[in-house]
């Protein structure tokens, strides 16, 4: 097993107007502290009871921060036909969609592909590694998440652990765990 680890720092606001001038700020401070590159999470109230996120405030981001080299976000979609929201990411680094959430994934990994972005495919904690095994060859990250999707704040779920460990032990290159990660949880 490997000692190293991608560090990933998520915006997640609470008031998106009073984040919005400072955000590029806030998003270059994160990745000089360390982090490897931005989660930004984005939601429709449709597929998860909340919104953030969504293609104005990444068009904003992308302006405050610039071509910057630091800037390589992970745009994770929780959101219904998540189709219709590839063009408008186009430029972030990846492209993080739920299975669930399309009838046909396999086309849209390659529609992720042909807009230059990285694949990323996310289990939420009740689906299987055993859904997510299909894609694997075609992806570049599959988030094992360790919260329900929706809402940030919540407890590291331990429990969604062996699946992570099964993806590594399959798919070494693939593993990455999302939501409730703290220095409690990391050891």
């Amino acid at each position: 097993m490997s000692d190293w680890c991608l560090l990933s720092s998520a915006c997640v606001p609470l008031d998106t107007y009073w984040l919005k001038p400072c955000i590029g700020t806030k998003s270059v401070r994160m990745t000089e502290c360390g982090a490897d590159f931005l989660h930004l999470d984005v939601m429709d109230r449709h597929s998860v009871p909340n919104i953030m996120f969504g293609h104005p405030m990444v068009e904003c981001l992308r302006n405050c921060v610039g071509v910057c080299v630091c800037f390589l976000p992970d745009m994770h979609v929780t959101v219904l036909g998540p189709e219709q929201w590839v063009k408008p990411m186009a430029g972030a680094n990846q492209y993080t969609f739920h299975p669930e959430a399309t009838t046909n994934a396999g086309n849209l990994i390659k529609e992720i592909k042909e807009s230059g972005m990285k694949v990323g495919l996310a289990i939420k904690p009740g689906t299987t590694v055993e859904e997510l095994a299909p894609w694997a060859g075609q992806i570049n990250m599959a988030l094992v998440m360790t919260v329900e999707p929706g809402f940030g704040g919540q407890k590291f779920m331990e429990d969604m652990m062996p699946k992570a460990v099964c993806f590594r032990s399959q798919f070494p290159s693939l593993d990455i765990v999302d939501g409730g990660v703290g220095p409690s949880a990391i050891h």
